[in-house]
């Protein structure tokens, strides 16, 4: 504890008597400081023990000790000690009753006490009381250390809760409570939850302060460089005195170190999944098995799946997120923590120039991590700041046919401008969506270009007859009926129409390009060209 007027009053040597202001004893001295100026006010900081002979003070009229007085109070002054037998022999009773009035503690010094031992009381107590608590500190620091060497993080926000005398809690980077102490906290931890979210959006090292005078919560970021990892919550009836805000540090530093792997260690599981990944990818399962062991095996005995996420353009090139993270580095932690909390291993292998063109991911299929990826499936790609193409379940025998399944619902999604797309969704849908490319209308448009040409000529309907013929399957009767012309007439359509494109209409191949041409251009024909404009 610092040094308290009724400390000062019970130290032997120093002989000071109480005159006034009894009732405030127990206040902490911060300082003792000697002024014999009528107003010190301006040289005060709040806390002080002020020491005067009244050399300069009128202090036998009562209006004028009433405005002292005050101004000391005013300025945050715990006390007044009066020397006695320099100035005046006695307490003058104007300054005795002012003090009395507004419950200055006023402290007589006997002349036999110099200003100055009461000052080496107060400094002297003052570093005491700071040795103990860095004394305690260090203490608390060895406890926590071996707590966290033995027990892990639960027993560390355990005895960290008790040294603070309040609660404690740990949070990961989604903001859930992973640990809480003791239990009777869990309720107002987890109320927290959107206060760790705003922290979690500012750059690591950061804290906050939540809660009135008695609930009074300190959020303290966990993780190095500029990334969060998660966050401490440190309850207490108080502000936290040196002791406390040592064991805090410690706790800050031992739970970043638990929660945060190394950057060998995170290296050396990515080339561990990056060699389980090839592995698999070269048709070689039972090596990748082998090679997985305990770390990524249990992933590969059950039906996953395999997506490939890659930033949207416009993301890619500047607009991230968060300042110093990628958008492939916020979805990887988002997959990492939903896998984390659900008990699941997955497997995130970075791809490209230094891992930072596009990210493999292998997760078990039905799990959270699925889960919390078909969370992106409703949001648009510019929204989500990434595509993903997600495989169908699969298992390690066929995981390169997954592999090749998620680049092509990739490659979708970044045509339709989608944040997901699922194989399966193009496997059960139709193909025409996927005519929706810029490549494959200027396709359409050249092959049908001279037909259109021709019909806009008013020498025929071509293209219409084209189209009957090929959805009737070369049926000419029936095309003929849905035309309302002859069979004959429909025939001479259509060598009209070989003729017009130098290809064989008994060529299945040329039947499905004309097919999905005209599907892909629907009604519009293309621009006219100058000579057919003119032709008309």
């Amino acid at each position: 504890m610092p040094p308290t007027l009724a400390s000062l009053v019970q130290h032997s040597a120093l002989k000071l008597t109480v005159r006034a202001g009894e009732d405030r004893l127990d206040t902490p001295v911060r300082w003792a400081h000697v002024s014999e100026l009528a107003d010190p006010v301006p040289y005060m900081e709040g806390g002080e023990l002020l020491l005067t002979t009244a050399l300069t003070l009128d202090a036998e009229d009562p209006e004028a000790m009433r405005r002292y007085v005050r101004r000391l109070l005013g300025a945050g002054v715990v006390g007044l000690g009066f020397a006695v037998g320099v100035n005046y022999e006695d307490i003058p009773s104007a300054l005795l009753d002012a003090a009395r009035e507004e419950h200055l503690p006023l402290l007589e010094v006997p002349r036999r006490t110099p200003f100055l031992a009461i000052s080496k009381a107060v400094s002297a107590a003052i570093a005491a009381d700071q040795y103990r608590a860095v004394t305690a500190g260090f203490e608390a620091q060895r406890e926590l250390t071996r707590a966290a060497l033995a027990e892990g993080p639960d027993a560390v926000v355990a005895r960290l809760a008790a040294h603070v005398d309040g609660w404690a809690a740990l949070y990961d980077t989604s903001g859930t409570v992973i640990a809480v102490s003791p239990e009777w906290a869990a309720r107002r931890a987890a109320r927290l939850t959107p206060d760790v979210e705003r922290l979690r959006e500012r750059p690591a090292p950061a804290s906050a302060v939540v809660g009135g005078t008695d609930d009074r919560v300190e959020l303290q970021s966990l993780g190095t460089g500029r990334r969060v990892r998660g966050a401490l919550a440190v309850g207490t009836g108080a502000p936290l005195g040196t002791a406390e805000r040592y064991a805090v540090h410690s706790a800050i530093a031992l739970l970043t170190l638990t929660t945060e792997r190394s950057r060998s260690l995170q290296a050396a599981e990515q080339r561990l999944g990056a060699a389980v990944l090839r592995m698999l990818l070269a048709g070689q399962p039972d090596h990748a098995r082998g090679v997985a062991g305990d770390l990524y095996g249990g992933l590969l005995d059950a039906p996953f799946r395999l997506l490939i996420a890659e930033p949207v353009p416009a993301v890619a090139s500047g607009g991230e997120p968060k300042e110093g993270e990628s958008p492939l580095a916020v979805f990887a932690e988002a997959l990492e923590t939903a896998a984390a909390r659900a008990g699941e291993s997955v497997l995130t292998v970075p791809e490209g120039p230094e891992g930072g063109e596009r990210l493999v991911v292998l997760a078990g299929d039905g799990g959270a991590v699925v889960t919390a990826c078909e969370g992106y499936a409703s949001r648009e790609a510019e929204e989500a700041g990434l595509v993903v193409g997600l495989s169908a379940p699969t298992g390690p025998i066929a995981a390169a046919a997954a592999y090749k399944q998620a680049e092509q619902a990739l490659s979708v999604a970044r045509r339709r401008g989608r944040a997901l797309v699922e194989h399966e969704e193009l496997a059960s849908g139709s193909v025409l969506p996927l005519l929706a490319d810029d490549a494959v209308r200027a396709f359409a448009d050249g092959l049908l270009r001279a037909l259109y040409e021709h019909d806009a000529t008013g020498r025929g309907d071509l293209v219409a007859s084209l189209r009957a013929w090929l959805s009737r399957h070369g049926q000419w009767d029936a095309a003929a009926a849905d035309l309302g012309v002859h069979r004959h007439t429909l025939r001479y359509r259509m060598r009209r129409v070989e003729e017009i494109l130098g290809r064989s209409l008994d060529d299945p191949d040329v039947r499905m390009e004309l097919w999905l041409a005209l599907k892909a251009t629907g009604d519009t024909p293309p621009p006219a060209t100058g000579a057919a404009r003119s032709k008309g």
